[in-house]
């Protein structure tokens, strides 16, 4: 009962394609491998952008110190 064997994939390969038919899974393909690409490009935009923005100057370039003090309701 533990796994399947190659027999088995096969036919629910088949059950699935007499289902949907390949018209309908060759568009879900390719959708699918659109999604991927497009999480790709996302993720390698982001970290461009990371790398970008931890290069860049700030502005003014001033550190502020001080220390944080409650405010009180009187």
């Amino acid at each position: 009962m533990g796994s399947f064997s190659i027999w088995h994939w096969l036919i629910v390969l088949v059950i699935v394609m007499l289902v949907f038919g390949t018209k309908k899974l060759r568009n879900v393909g390719a959708d699918l491998g659109g999604a991927v690409k497009g999480f790709k490009e996302g993720m390698r935009d982001g970290t461009a952008e990371k790398s970008a923005d931890a290069a860049a100057p700030q502005a003014g370039g001033h550190t502020l110190e001080g220390e944080i003090k409650e405010k009180v309701k009187s």
